[in-house]
């Protein structure tokens, strides 16, 4: 495993720059090593826009924020055409989807049709624009964010749009001691001008990040372990098979993208954790990230208060981990 070293050096790095957000780091380096999307929840001023400019700067790679309002147009995000006057042609003027790593800042405070403008790049990996079609970045990753707290003059992102996302993580504030230590290294930053030799970012290749996906995908995983994620699946597909409270709260099961995405969310755990192989543990540690946007509960699981946590905490109790 001759990237992992490198990897690991980047989450050390974060998680000195990022103080209280560990489960944001280890998600985000998840996402880069799953080559998938992530969706962050949270309230304001818990760094998550800080979390992916910092690893912007830990890599090679270029970074674009877009703060996603009602006006804003899907244009704004794939790029427009421009009419070049000494030639008489139109020229297509990418937007800030062709940059590496995106920030799709409060992505529920536009409306459907710009949401939409990430689908084909979040899932084709490509722009089309009329008869042309633009092939994105190698290294490509979307984090969006969305504030659970004021949802006044917001438009929920439509389950197509979430389907795209790996993970759906949820932070929350950090505890006393991480409050200090945050204090304190803001403090340092205003202080001193110069960036600390032992501060300064690894600058990872995108050649590395691209091994240590290979890398990832040759972790041994046992047949018991994959039987185990895909039970976990059908179990959100057919609940009455494990009991008729868990049949009536939910009215849709995870998608085959599920499944996919905790295979491969369970192999970065591991992979971040040191193991050579996936065990059911890297399984469980990752499930309600990759299924809570993918299920859906029933008006009388809403009503009676049963959150899409508490039906995935009913899933593991009662799916036997082989």
């Amino acid at each position: 495993m001759q990237h992992r070293e490198n990897i690991l050096a980047l989450e050390n790095w974060l998680s000195s720059q990022i103080i209280g957000q560990e489960k944001l780091v280890n998600r985000l380096l998840m996402a880069l090593l799953a080559d998938g999307h992530l969706l962050v929840e949270g309230a304001p001023g818990l760094a998550k826009t800080k979390a992916i400019k910092t690893l912007a700067e830990g890599i090679e790679g270029d970074f674009h924020r877009i703060q996603f309002t009602p006006d804003l147009l899907p244009s704004d995000i794939t790029g427009t055409e421009i009419y070049r006057a000494q030639e008489g042609t139109f020229e297509f003027q990418q937007g800030p989807i062709f940059h590496n790593l995106i920030l799709a800042d409060e992505i529920n405070r536009a409306p459907a049709k710009v949401q939409s403008a990430l689908l084909e790049g979040m899932g084709e990996r490509q722009v089309s624009f009329g008869r042309q079609t633009f092939t994105l970045p190698d290294l490509f990753l979307v984090m969006a964010t969305q504030n659970p707290i004021e949802q006044e003059g917001t438009y929920p992102l439509p389950e197509a749009q979430l389907d795209r996302f790996l993970m759906h993580v949820n932070i929350d504030y950090p505890d006393a001691s991480s409050e200090r230590n945050i204090l304190q290294l803001v403090r340092n930053e205003a202080m001193t001008n110069s960036v600390n030799e032992s501060h300064k970012p690894p600058q990872l290749s995108q050649q590395t990040i691209f091994g240590a996906r290979q890398e990832l995908l040759h972790l041994h995983m046992a047949p018991v372990v994959e039987e185990y994620m895909v039970q976990l699946t059908m179990a959100t597909r057919t609940p009455e098979v494990y009991g008729e409270d868990l049949a009536a709260w939910l009215d849709f099961g995870a998608s085959p993208r599920g499944t996919i995405a905790l295979d491969v969310c369970a192999r970065a755990n591991a992979f971040l954790l040191g193991k050579d192989f996936v065990s059911p543990d890297d399984v469980q540690a990752v499930l309600h990230d990759c299924f809570r946007h993918r299920i859906i509960v029933s008006f009388e699981a809403e009503a009676t208060g049963v959150t899409p946590d508490q039906v995935l905490d009913t899933v593991l109790q009662r799916v036997a981990a082989t």
